[in-house]
């Protein structure tokens, strides 16, 4: 008998509707999915996609992208459809792929969402703002469950239970109690800090109300605590202090805690109708063996703690009673504690876009919100790869010694056997926001008598303007409740006026470590040149707008917002990811103490600005090098690449309609790049409003010719090279050399020294690492002389056709697939890097167009013939020879 052929599969229209179907869509949305996956499953479909995964994982892919962008964009208009928790968890689907591949699928269809639902669709999508959010959520339930597995056993050794409830129950309570008080505070936690202040005021009420036999800590005899989980306690003349203890153990600030406890426990009266007592009013049977010791008339509980820390043990007496939280009878009574998890359990903020969440499932399926421990590169909220970036900020090293940089333990070079411990976003937060805390906010509200001397020796007093302009940038960036008082629109910075002592606290911050570094530049800036007059450094505009969005970026980065994450900083400020590219550098030096944890974020942002960000369209780098390399300057022009003018102080106070106090002595109605103001007539507006990963047209026209080769040595003895790189470009630093070059060469060699990294990890992973130098050589070629192949693209695309065409033409047995499937274990590896890549096209009334291709067509199509003349004299001489027989055969070179 012959064997029975599988079961034929779905249809892929099939499926949507079995899946709209088990999810019981509306008919609205289940056929406005049908429509959109009729009109876009070309696109979806089309190869290649998904990187390396399988078909089917794409179709449960797209299948749940096309769900959400109609139960999103239309049901949600309607009051209706379905959420994304729910179309995942259909799909069987984890939060980090879908994030993952969303920008993608967005992008495969791009001109159809917009004909269906306008252009802001990828902004009502608010993918961004979730797939942050699911982060935060991720590392605050992680962290929850650390702290209460330190606080409370598994399990209890009292047999006589005299509860039904167990451990889970309480560590349920605990975490709906956090999202109960998160829905009543939003502006409280729409950060990772405050979320871990909620978390730990939590944990501190359950010390309190959970039953002592389930805490990891024992009361008998003596009255003896063992408080295993502390690290160290604080000790006052009446004891230990419980809330400060708690603080020092998590990093957290006590002002902040008692803050929200006060919060915590008025939201409990609130929701369970339960009045507050405090302990000294309330003797609870898990204080019953806890004796106040000092009579009737003081009210003080003293209770001696048995601490065993690095194998001594020291006996310390715990503070008063009025230290401890207060008491909810009936809270967790065995009587009302379920009824009580139940009313928690079915509160449902539906008035947010955090509705798209579970956010119980955050604790209790913490498997499927993603893949790993630690899934971010970067940012909102951007972490960084522990390789050596740090060697990014020195453009005096050598090329060598770039190609000789230390190997990350991780890479194959060390078998990936040395293990590093790394901090965790939590415990990476906390720490740089006690350093902020700690070292930042203590400092004065004003320039100091040093920093007011530094600009009181100018051409004139500039005092008045940096406090100026301070001020008027950062309500750019954190819009408070006098934008809205006066008819302005909060933006997406903040979501509501009860953000305003937030974004008033964040502004205290940045504004604080602004003057702080600029002090610190000042101070170096005189001692390493010999001046006593800064003026034209501490007048240029964009300088001084540079170092304000750092400043705010690392107060942003150190709280790891929800709700503004980077490049937001620059869309505020009118600058530009090429401006922001010059002031890293000088930030980390000047900043002794800045936590590591941020000088590696900053390393991360230096990392994206230089790999694609500064190449985009509307990026002020175009300025430059108009100026420093002409004959670039044809295709900048025909490509409209340059940037637009920055905005002036007096625009930023339009578009925010801010209220400043006083107005500023800035020439008023002038744009900020006015000659006047010494600086860049050309200094830019950000312009882009495609991903920083979206890649605009370019077409390959008759390459410039050969520039000299910029060597790191040529950047010795310049004459002021901070004043230099934020001059106009046009401005001559030294002789007839313009500024322009100066800033060009810079960036240019941070380029070679980013690729010189990213070669060899590569080459470490193919196994061909002596490799390393002609692969770079290659690409220092292209960078040098073929520089309009970098236009609106990003650095790793040249890498990979640089690798691969150096294989080719030396008959190294590497393919592209073997080499596409190394690359994608590289930490800065994104599928469009090599699923598209943008080139230029002409439309058929003869405008210019641009079409994506994937990195083979593209190596084809416009590397090949670019890069040509570079890769053929490393072909062995038979080749050679046969290519000068006909002049245009390339076939040696393309992939096959």
């Amino acid at each position: 008998m012959a064997a029975q052929p599988p079961p034929k599969r779905p249809s892929v229209e099939a499926r949507l509707a079995d899946l709209c179907k088990e999810l019981e869509a509306t008919e609205a949305v289940a056929g406005e999915a049908a429509a959109l996956l009729e009109e876009g499953k070309g696109a979806l479909l089309a190869l290649p996609s998904f990187a390396s995964r399988s078909q089917e994982d794409a179709v449960r892919l797209f299948l749940a992208f096309v769900l959400y962008c109609a139960a999103k964009l239309k049901g949600r208009k309607e009051g209706s459809g379905v959420r994304l928790c729910e179309i995942l968890n259909g799909c069987k689907l984890k939060y980090d792929d879908f994030f993952k591949e969303a920008q993608q699928l967005g992008f495969k269809i791009e001109k159809l969402l917009e004909s269906r639902y306008g252009q802001d669709w990828e902004s009502r999508l608010e993918l961004k703002q979730l797939e942050s959010l699911v982060k935060l959520l991720t590392d605050a339930s992680r962290f929850y469950r650390k702290a209460y597995n330190e606080l409370f056993s598994s399990a209890s050794n009292n047999k006589d239970s005299g509860s039904t409830a167990s451990t889970p129950d309480y560590v349920l309570f605990g975490w709906l109690l956090f999202l109960m008080l998160r829905s009543r505070s939003p502006e409280l936690f729409k950060d990772l800090v405050s979320c871990i202040h909620g978390l730990v005021a939590i944990l501190a009420i359950l010390l309190i109300h959970v039953p002592a036999k389930f805490r990891s800590f024992t009361i008998e005899g003596h009255v003896y605590i063992y408080f295993a989980w502390f690290n160290s306690v604080k000790q006052t003349e009446k004891g230990v202090d419980l809330l400060a203890s708690l603080c020092h153990n998590y990093h957290t600030s006590e002002d902040c805690l008692k803050e929200m406890m006060s919060k915590t426990h008025k939201a409990i009266e609130d929701f369970f109708s339960i009045k507050a007592l405090s302990a000294l009013e309330c003797k609870t049977e898990n204080l019953d063996k806890l004796d106040t010791g000092m009579g009737p008339s003081s009210l003080i509980l003293f209770v001696r703690i048995q601490l065993w820390l690095c194998g001594l043990a020291e006996v310390l007496r715990f503070h008063s009673v009025d230290r401890w939280p207060d008491i909810f009878r009936g809270l967790l009574d065995k009587d009302c504690f379920h009824s009580n998890l139940k009313k928690l359990d079915s509160l449902c903020d539906s008035n947010t876009w955090e509705q798209e969440l579970d956010l119980k499932m955050f604790l209790t399926n913490t498997d499927y919100i993603s893949t790993a421990e630690n899934t971010s590169r970067g940012s909102t909220n951007l972490g960084c790869s522990k390789r050596v970036f740090e060697t990014l900020a020195s453009p005096t090293k050598t090329i060598k010694s770039m190609l000789t940089v230390p190997s990350s333990p991780s890479s194959p070079v060390n078998g990936g056997s040395v293990k590093i411990v790394q901090m965790t976003p939590v415990t990476s937060a906390m720490t740089t926001a006690k350093w902020l805390r700690e070292v930042i906010s203590s400092l004065p509200q004003k320039p100091s008598s040093k920093l007011q001397q530094f600009l009181s020796l100018c051409d004139r007093d500039l005092t008045n303007d940096v406090t100026k302009r301070v001020s008027i940038v950062l309500e750019a960036i954190f819009p408070t409740k006098s934008s809205v008082d006066r008819g302005g629109s909060m933006g997406l910075n903040c979501a509501n006026a009860f953000d305003i002592p937030w974004a008033e606290a964040r502004k205290m911050e940045a504004s604080k470590l602004y003057y702080r570094v600029l002090e610190a530049i000042c101070r170096a800036e005189m001692q390493n040149n010999s001046v006593q007059n800064l003026t034209p450094l501490l007048s240029n505009e964009r300088f001084h707008r540079c170092l304000i969005a750092c400043s705010a970026e690392l107060v942003l980065a150190t709280h790891k917002t929800v709700m503004m994450m980077f490049p937001a900083v620059l869309e505020s400020t009118g600058l530009t990811a090429f401006d922001l590219s010059k002031i890293i550098e000088n930030f980390v030096r000047h900043e002794e103490t800045l936590p590591r944890e941020l000088k590696r974020h900053l390393n991360s942002l230096e990392e994206q600005l230089l790999e694609s960000m500064a190449w985009e369209k509307g990026s002020s780098l175009y300025n430059s090098l108009v100026v420093a390399r002409p004959s670039l300057a044809p295709e900048i022009n025909r490509l409209g690449l340059l940037a637009e003018p920055m905005p002036s102080l007096d625009d930023l106070v339009a578009q925010q309609n801010i209220h400043v106090e006083t107005s500023p002595d800035t020439p008023s109605k002038k744009h900020a790049g006015d000659p006047a103001d010494n600086s860049d007539p050309q200094s830019p507006k950000r312009l882009c409003i495609e991903s920083r990963n979206t890649i605009v047209e370019r077409n390959v026209q008759t390459p410039p010719p050969k520039q000299s080769h910029m060597l790191p040595g040529s950047l010795k003895a310049k004459c002021h090279p901070l004043q230099s790189t934020f001059a106009s470009p046009t401005v001559s630093n030294r002789g007839n050399e313009k500024c322009a070059d100066l800033t060009v060469q810079i960036f240019f060699i941070k380029i070679l020294k980013l690729a010189a990294i990213r070669i060899r990890n590569l080459c470490e992973r193919l196994q061909h690492v002596e490799q390393t130098e002609r692969v770079y050589n290659v690409f220092k070629q292209i960078l040098d002389q073929r520089t309009s192949l970098f236009f609106n693209r990003h650095i790793d695309q040249l890498i990979l056709c640089c690798l691969y065409g150096f294989a080719k033409v030396t008959q190294l047995p590497l393919s592209f697939r073997e080499i596409l499937h190394n690359y994608k274990k590289e930490p800065q590896c994104k599928p469009e890097v090599f699923l598209s890549v943008y080139v230029g096209s002409r439309t058929r009334n003869g405008s210019l167009g641009s079409r994506h291709i994937d990195i083979i067509s593209f190596y084809n199509e416009v590397f090949v013939p670019a890069a040509k003349p570079f890769l053929v004299v490393l072909a062995p001489s038979v080749a050679r020879t046969e290519d000068k027989k006909n002049a245009n055969s390339m076939s040696y070179i393309l992939v096959n």
